[in-house]
């Protein structure tokens, strides 16, 4: 019997969802939290947006984008059930453009650039890709899954306006693999009913 190779599911976007989360000391609060996305395919289109909190802007939320449509749909689906206080859709979307350049064997780097704010993340010293996979209803609390290829970084540092934020990456495991707190998360593909 052959098992049936496709998710029942629909699509609800797919594309990437890197992010780096900082710490002063091993198991410490996050000091910075931020969670970058180039969204591929959605029903608000394609585009970038990073969601960012941090003490350097004293624990407030900022959105940047280049497609607002593409973001509130993301805070709506997405973000309510994985940091809901990014999902807040009162929190004014700021206009930035995107870049990025790199590549895993050395480094990674994704350039935010507002009217006001020049913010740079950069990943390095990689360990091992894996793929993360967890299906609708393997989650508590989720009625959506993820399919995606994360590349942990033992390393990670954020510029916000040519200031390095403070915090350490520390690592993590999920499941039986060696993660971090700051992972390129690619070829991420949502599901949902």
């Amino acid at each position: 019997m052959t098992t049936n190779p496709t998710d029942p599911n629909r699509v609800l976007l797919t594309g990437e969802n890197s992010f780096i989360r900082l710490a002063a000391e091993e198991g410490g609060t996050q000091t910075t939290r931020i969670s970058h996305w180039r969204i591929l395919y959605s029903p608000g289109g394609a585009g970038h947006v990073l969601f960012l909190k941090s003490d350097l802007v004293d624990d407030e939320v900022r959105i940047y984008s280049d497609n607002i449509a593409m973001t509130r749909y993301l805070q709506a689906t997405i973000e309510t059930v994985l940091f809901p206080e990014f999902a807040d859709q009162d929190t004014p979307v700021i206009q930035a453009e995107f870049d990025k350049t790199g590549d895993t064997n050395s480094f990674w780097t994704e350039s935010v650039e507002s009217d006001e704010d020049i913010i740079a993340l950069t990943w390095y010293d990689f360990v091992e890709p894996y793929m993360l996979v967890a299906p609708v209803g393997t989650t508590p609390g989720r009625e959506i899954g993820v399919y995606s290829c994360f590349f942990p970084a033992r390393r990670a540092q954020i510029t916000f306006n040519g200031e390095v934020v403070q915090g350490n990456v520390y690592p993590e495991m999920r499941g039986d693999k060696v993660s971090s707190a700051a992972c390129l998360a690619w070829s991420e593909t949502w599901v949902g009913d």
